[in-house]
C-alpha cells in the first residue's frame, strides 16, 4: 500500500465556507448574495475548471480526438523555500480524456514538446496525462535567471505544486513517468514527495552515485553489442582524430556557412574532438547491433564518409555555442548535481588531445557552478531502502545503463527490467513477453484499472488504450554522450 497523503485538499474550501459563512451573518445583504451565488451555476467545462485554478493560464487548446489537449503556463515560485523572491511561468500540457480516469504525470527532463503526445503508461491505464517543461529550460526560465535554484529539489517541488493544484480536479491514481533525464526526474519527484504519486515507472534513468568513479562504463563499451561492430567503430573514431586537419578543416567550413561559433567550449579544435569521442557511445546509445553494417569501413572510407558517419550518429552542430545554448540547464545540473561520465577509450591514446570533456566546458564561464556529491548519493540510498511501486526499464545496450537504480531490501512492490538488445529507447513493449504481462499488469494496478481478468492472471496485462501512430510517436533526439 502507498503511504497516506496528507490531507491537505479540504482546508481551502474550509476557508473560504468560514469567509463565506462570517459575511453572511455581517449584514443580510450578504446572506442573500451569498444565498444566490450557492444557486448559481458553476461550470462543468474542463478548460474552465483548469483556469480557475489560481496562478493557471491557458496558450492555446488544440483539436484532438477523443481528448482535449491544453498547453498552460503556470505560475510558480523562483525558489519554493521562499516564495517572496519572485516567480516564473512554467509551461505544461494537459491531454484530458475523463475525470474518471487516472492521470500520468510525465516529463522529458527537458523542454516541452507542444503536440498531443501519449507516453506508455498514459496507453496502458487509458488516461490523462500531464507534461511538464522542466525549470529554466526555455521559456520556462526566471529573468534573470538564479542558476542556484536550480536543483533537483526545486524541480520536484514544481512537481509537487502542480500535482497538488490538480488533484483537487484529477482525483484518481496518479503515476509519474519519463525516460532518461525524464526517469530521473520522477524518480528524485518521488524521493523527495512520496506520497504525492501512486507509482512510478522510470525508463532508461542513469543513477551515477559516485561522479568520479566511472569504470562501469568502460566496461559496458568493451563488452557490449560484438567485437566486430566495437572494432568498426573504435577505428571510425581512430581514423577521424588521424586525419584531424582535413575533417576540421571541412568542420570550419561547415561552421562558416551556418554562422557557428565555438565560445562556450573554447574552440573549433575542442568542438571536433568532443563529437568524434562522442561516437561509440552515440551509436549505442540509438542503434542496435543490426545497424553495424552501415558503418564505413575506416581506413578505406574517403574523408567525406567519415564526416558523414560522425555526422549523422554524433552531430557537428552540437557543442557550438548555438548547439549547446538549448541544454544548458542540463550541463549546469551535470556539473553541479547529475554527475556525467569519463570514459578512457584506450584506442584513442596519443591521439585525443582533451579526453572527455566536463559539464563545465559546455555552460557559459559567467555561470557560476560547484559540485555537490551528497546528491545523487542521497536519492540511491532512498532508493535501495524506500522505493514503493516503482518500476525501472533499461536497456541492454544502452551505455546510460551501465549504471542503473537498483532495489534493496527497504523496497517493495518494485521492479527493475531490461530490455533484450534495448538502446536508450527501451520501453515495456520491448521486454521479454513474461515481463511485458508482468510490468503492464503493475502500470494497471497502481492507477487501480486492472480488469478483474489480470488481477487473477498477470499474462493477460496488455494497454487499455488503442494504439494511436500520432498520439503515441516516440520523439527521440538525437542526444550526444553527456546528455542522456
Amino acid at each position: 500500500m502507498r503511504k497516506a497523503r496528507k490531507a491537505l485538499t479540504g482546508l481551502v474550501s474550509l476557508g473560504v465556507l468560514v469567509g463565506t459563512v462570517g459575511a453572511a451573518e455581517a449584514t443580510s445583504g450578504a446572506a442573500k448574495a451569498a444565498e444566490s451565488s450557492s444557486t448559481r451555476t458553476v461550470s462543468t467545462d474542463i478548460k474552465d475548471r483548469i483556469l480557475a485554478i489560481p496562478g493557471m493560464s491557458l496558450i492555446e487548446e488544440k483539436p484532438y480526438p477523443g481528448y482535449r489537449f491544453f498547453v498552460l503556463n503556470y505560475t510558480q515560485p523562483v525558489d519554493h523555500r521562499n516564495p517572496r523572491k519572485g516567480t516564473f511561468q512554467q509551461r505544461l500540457t494537459l491531454l484530458h480524456k475523463d475525470t474518471t480516469r487516472p492521470t500520468v504525470f510525465f516529463t522529458s527532463g527537458y523542454g516541452l514538446n507542444t503536440a498531443p503526445r501519449r507516453s506508455e503508461p498514459t496507453a496502458i491505464i487509458d488516461g490523462n496525462q500531464v507534461s511538464l517543461e522542466y525549470r529554466y529550460f526555455t521559456p520556462s526560465r526566471p529573468n534573470p535567471a538564479d542558476w542556484s535554484k536550480l536543483d533537483i529539489w526545486q524541480a520536484a517541488s514544481d512537481q509537487h505544486r502542480i500535482f497538488s493544484a490538480l488533484k483537487k480536479i484529477y482525483d484518481k491514481k496518479w503515476l509519474s513517468t519519463g525516460g532518461s533525464k525524464g526517469g530521473m526526474t520522477a524518480t528524485y519527484f518521488e524521493r523527495f514527495y512520496p506520497r504525492d504519486m501512486d507509482g512510478v515507472v522510470a525508463y532508461v534513468a542513469p543513477n551515477d552515485v559516485v561522479n568520479n568513479e566511472d569504470k562501469a562504463y568502460d566496461r559496458f563499451l568493451a563488452n557490449v553489442g560484438t567485437k566486430e561492430c566495437r572494432d568498426k567503430l573504435n577505428a571510425v573514431q581512430r581514423e577521424a582524430l588521424v586525419r584531424r586537419a582535413p575533417l576540421a578543416a571541412k568542420y570550419a567550413q561547415y561552421a562558416k556557412d551556418n554562422g557557428y561559433t565555438f565560445n562556450t567550449i573554447g574552440s573549433l579544435d575542442r568542438a571536433f574532438e568532443a563529437v568524434v569521442l562522442d561516437y561509440t557511445w552515440a551509436f549505442w546509445q540509438y542503434s542496435l547491433v543490426a545497424d553495424c553494417g552501415s558503418i564505413p569501413v575506416a581506413k578505406t572510407a574517403t574523408d567525406d564518409e567519415l564526416w558523414n558517419t560522425v555526422d549523422s550518429i554524433s552531430g557537428f552542430s552540437f557543442y557550438t555555442d548555438q548547439g549547446l545554448a538549448p541544454y544548458t540547464p542540463y550541463y549546469y545540473q551535470a556539473g553541479t548535481e547529475l554527475g556525467s561520465p569519463d570514459v578512457k577509450q584506450p584506442h584513442l591514446k596519443g591521439l585525443s588531445r582533451y579526453g572527455y570533456q566536463p559539464p563545465r566546458n559546455f555552460v557559459p564561464k559567467d555561470i557560476p557552478m560547484r559540485f555537490k556529491p551528497h546528491a545523487m548519493k542521497d536519492v540511491d540510498r532512498w532508493v535501495r531502502n524506500n522505493a514503493d511501486q516503482m518500476m525501472f526499464v533499461n536497456g541492454q545496450n544502452d551505455p546510460w545503463s551501465a549504471e542503473p537504480f537498483r532495489l534493496g531490501r527497504g523496497s517493495s512492490d518494485s521492479y527493475v527490467y531490461v530490455a533484450p538488445g534495448g538502446n536508450h529507447g527501451a520501453n515495456v513493449a520491448r521486454l521479454a513477453p513474461e515481463d511485458k504481462a508482468a510490468a503492464t499488469a503493475s502500470i494497471l494496478k497502481w492507477a487501480g484499472v486492472a480488469p478483474a481478468a489480470v488481477q487473477r492472471d498477470e499474462s493477460q496485462a496488455k494497454p487499455l488504450a488503442r494504439f494511436d501512430a500520432k498520439l503515441d510517436k516516440v520523439d527521440i533526439e538525437r542526444e550526444p554522450t553527456l546528455r542522456p
